[in-house]
């Protein structure tokens, strides 16, 4: 008798699983038309850098392609000045030698976050009166800097941030790694902000007019801080602004080469998430859509009720990988990788609840419930 209620009771989130998968499906849309303004205002976009990566080179070439009417200054930055990034940009630097560029290499620190310090001491060169953030394994469609002068030039609006997919750029593990982002991670967020229960900044790509900027601190406020962008949405809506994510996609280049750097990497978000919304994120145990219908059919002895609800989740699934890769024109993952994807995020799923540290490029961090870093 135990064993058949608990067998219902996980198939009936497996179910409102599948339903959830569907109705995200139908959420997710292609990129909307692009904004014109009257005037276009300069921008400085910030992009820090830490060592190289598999598509370094094209990423930042997606700068140097943006169609953009004003002024760009465009600003690289690093905390070592025997980083190998340094001499990508000294290539790019003599490719387009029209571009505004300045290179700031600095080892301040304002917190335990090295990205914020980065970002801190970087703007401090910076001239125009919006600011992007790029993160250094992010490409951009030409269009990335008309859009998000765009839904900065809302009313109300204070901070945009970016859709994103992501592309393996290392192999298969970073190809499992992108089929996290863009299969479970984006469909959530849109459900999220459908219902009203998620205001998301995402963090690979933020903009800020200066003004709001300085209003929340400049980057040296979130110095110890690990969730920056969400801490940064949350500083910028107390000041009775809107963070907004304007519909287009950017892409998020992952390289994790192994199952320890993956699980690495996407716990240290997990654990971020679960200190600072513990109840958020064990909830979240129903959008583990087809680990939970498998779990529920072994239960049931691999009953024709168990099997059907297997096959309706995987059909979830495969509706929400489709409709990803029509809206965002790129494909994250193969279709048969899904299952194993989704068991992974379950394993870490529960991992999660038992991990006390994160790791960060190498140093060790306890995230406190207000998501700082200690060490």
């Amino acid at each position: 008798m135990v064993l058949t209620i608990a067998s219902i009771l996980v198939l009936a989130m497996a179910v409102a699983g599948a339903l959830f998968n569907v109705a995200a499906a139908f959420l997710i849309r292609g990129p909307g038309p692009v904004p014109v303004l009257a005037d276009w205002p300069g921008i400085t976009v910030l992009k820090p850098v830490h060592g190289t990566e598999p598509a370094l080179a094209a990423n930042l070439a997606a700068l140097f392609a943006q169609d953009y009417p004003g002024p760009v200054q465009i600003i690289f930055g690093t905390r070592n000045p025997d980083d190998p990034a340094l001499a990508v940009i000294a290539d790019m630097r003599a490719r387009y030698l029209e571009a505004d560029i300045d290179i700031v290499i600095s080892d301040r620190r304002w917190g335990a976050n090295n990205k914020l310090s980065n970002l801190a001491n970087m703007d401090e060169v910076g001239r125009h009166p919006l600011v992007v953030i790029a993160d250094s394994d992010v490409d951009w469609s030409p269009d990335t800097l008309r859009r998000l002068a765009g839904a900065l030039a809302e009313p109300g609006v204070g901070l945009a941030s970016c859709l994103h997919v992501g592309r393996g750029d290392a192999g298969g593990w970073s190809v499992l790694a992108a089929m996290d982002l863009s299969y479970r991670f984006m469909p959530s967020v849109l459900m999220g902000v459908a219902l009203g229960m998620a205001k998301p900044t995402l963090g690979p790509t933020m903009a800020f007019t200066r003004d709001t900027l300085g209003r929340i601190g400049g980057f040296a406020a979130f110095g110890d801080v690990l969730a920056d962008d969400y801490e940064m949405g949350e500083a910028v809506r107390a000041l009775g602004l809107r963070t907004v994510l304007p519909p287009f996609y950017i892409t998020h280049g992952c390289s994790e080469a192994s199952l320890p750097a993956l699980a690495r990497h996407e716990l240290r978000w997990t654990v971020t998430i679960f200190r600072i919304d513990p109840a958020g994120f064990a909830g979240s145990l129903v959008v583990h859509t087809l680990p939970m219908a498998l779990i529920g059919a072994a239960l049931a002895g691999f009953s024709t009720a168990g099997l059907a609800v297997l096959a309706v989740a995987f059909a979830s699934r495969a509706l929400v990988r489709l409709r990803m890769d029509i809206a965002s024109g790129s494909v994250s993952g193969p279709l048969m990788l899904v299952p194993i994807r989704d068991l992974l995020s379950f394993v870490l799923f529960c991992a999660t609840f038992f991990v006390h540290k994160v790791d960060w490029r190498g140093s060790q961090f306890r995230v406190t419930r207000d998501g700082r870093l200690q060490s």
